[in-house]
């Protein structure tokens, strides 16, 4: 299976021409066992922990089975966090692209009439919290009835969150006949009862945690007073002078003072917490992603929802006070098979906790010793200078599928009576241009944005400002957004 990539699972030529353009060339050990499994329209239950791949496990299954004609929604993601609704959601888009699948996230914070209006569009897949799903569901916006697959991910976490109830008011109102599958690291009996509950004769998958946290990731450990935990800190950037580094704490207020010092000393770095606007908290996100700084200071807020590859370096300047945080923490590091590192800085009482992580974990950590003086001198000088360069981000999926599209704006939309055939209609018989050329159409009441893939954009352009739509003559431009 391995030797072949994704070739053995018989996927449709756009899902294995996209996964082709994002550089997944060997499916992880829970793509292997899931993939095959949703395509057989099996129920799963999946033990699997961050950074193995799970989301693509799902998502690639999913994007390969839905209809593009079906205007309803035909896939809906519960995911506990708004961070991780993005995510997931920009992840089925890149996996669905060349297939023209149009995917939503919905969440709370955002203007629910913002959502209203995308969800009046042909909308194949549609992720969100339960809070915000729920809303959608009780005042009609959001259309169950064509739900073909429902997905429950991080649903241990959404346990302990107190979505019990809304997950199971939503799980009532979805067809029987869909295929359900819940994706947890860890699987305790609110989980296990919620599956015996609501889904058909379950296939039962486990990736071994140790396989996730010890092959890719070096562990370590170093004991500091509290006095001396923001020197240290700043000793082990120098040393271990990482491309990216996300730096951990407990509360915002630690964050907020590590932040601080890292500022005062020039270092590329930015903050993350949920005490900030939910639009400050994306930027920040997308900054991170995009390389423009280093150092990320984050609550565990920030521990789902980065699916960054190239990040080197995981410090827990805390140690966490729930041993499946240290999981999702240092899972952010080592990923896509890259090597990573997590080390961790505990202060003598918090030994009690660093015991319950390492058998949780399964193996004992290496506690080292903190950086001599010559080490960090010797480190200061490459430290100084990849500090003040820009980080070169290596694996930008997101960018890496984007740069042959082009996003075009028609100034006519519904209230002109325009539909998507219509645009398909008149671009596909531009001369070099065929339908396949054309990504996804959203029309609103007075404007329409269209996706012209492989680098067509231009081409379509020029012609557009000549031809006309259903008889229409519209203005064309590239879109801002």
């Amino acid at each position: 299976m391995k030797d072949r990539g994704f070739v053995p699972f018989g996927l449709s030529e756009e899902i294995n021409r996209a996964l082709t353009v994002l550089k997944y060339e060997t499916p992880t050990e829970v793509q292997t066992k899931v993939i095959p499994s949703v395509l057989e329209g099996n129920d799963l239950v999946v033990k699997s922990q961050t950074g193995s791949g799970k989301t693509a496990a799902f998502a690639i299954p999913i994007c390969d089975q839905i209809a593009w004609e079906e205007k309803k929604p035909q896939a809906l993601i519960l995911t506990p966090t708004r961070e991780l609704a993005v995510q997931v959601r920009e992840d089925v888009t890149n996996i669905g692209r060349f297939k023209r699948i149009k995917a939503l996230a919905v969440y709370g914070k955002e203007p629910f009439a913002k959502q209203k209006e995308e969800l009046k569009q042909k909308t194949h897949v549609v992720v969100g919290t339960p809070g915000r799903v729920m809303d959608h569901i009780e005042r009609g916006t959001l259309q169950l009835d064509e739900i073909k697959y429902l997905v429950i991910d991080e649903a241990d976490e959404m346990l302990n969150m107190g979505f019990i109830e809304e997950v199971e008011a939503i799980i009532e109102k979805i067809p029987t006949t869909r295929i359900t599958m819940v994706f947890s690291a860890t699987l305790p009996k609110s989980v296990e009862t919620l599956c015996h509950q609501y889904m058909n004769n379950p296939i039962n998958i486990e990736i071994a945690s140790s396989e996730v946290t010890t092959t890719t990731i070096e562990h370590k450990l170093i004991n500091v007073k509290e006095a001396n935990k923001l020197a240290l800190l700043m000793d082990v950037t120098v040393v271990e002078n990482p491309d990216s580094c996300i730096i951990f704490c407990n509360t915002k207020e630690a964050v907020d003072t590590v932040f601080t010092e890292l500022q005062k000393n020039n270092y590329p770095c930015e903050k993350l917490h949920g005490g900030l606007e939910q639009e400050d908290r994306f930027a920040v996100m997308n900054g991170f992603k995009t390389g423009e700084f280093r150092y990320l200071v984050a609550t565990d807020v920030a521990a789902r929802g980065i699916d960054i590859d190239n990040v080197t370096l995981v410090i827990n300047f805390d140690v966490p006070m729930e041993k499946e945080s240290y999981v999702h923490r240092t899972g952010r590091t080592g990923r896509a098979g890259n090597k990573g590192k997590a080390i961790t800085l505990f202060l003598p009482y918090e030994e009690k906790y660093v015991k319950a992580i390492e058998k949780y974990i399964g193996f004992e950590i290496e506690t080292i010793d903190a950086p001599d003086t010559r080490h960090v001198q010797q480190g200061q000088a490459a430290f100084e200078e990849k500090k003040s360069g820009r980080r070169v981000v290596k694996n930008n999926k997101t960018a890496r599928i984007n740069k042959d599209i082009t996003k075009l704006h028609f100034s006519g939309g519904k209230k002109k009576k325009l539909r998507a055939v219509d645009f398909v209609g008149t671009i596909a018989k531009i001369p070099g241009v065929t339908a396949e050329d054309i990504g996804i159409i959203t029309i609103q009441d007075n404007l329409t944005y269209v996706d012209i893939l492989n680098g067509k954009g231009s081409l379509v352009m020029q012609a557009m400002q000549d031809l006309k739509v259903k008889g229409k003559k519209l203005k064309v431009s590239k879109a801002l957004k």
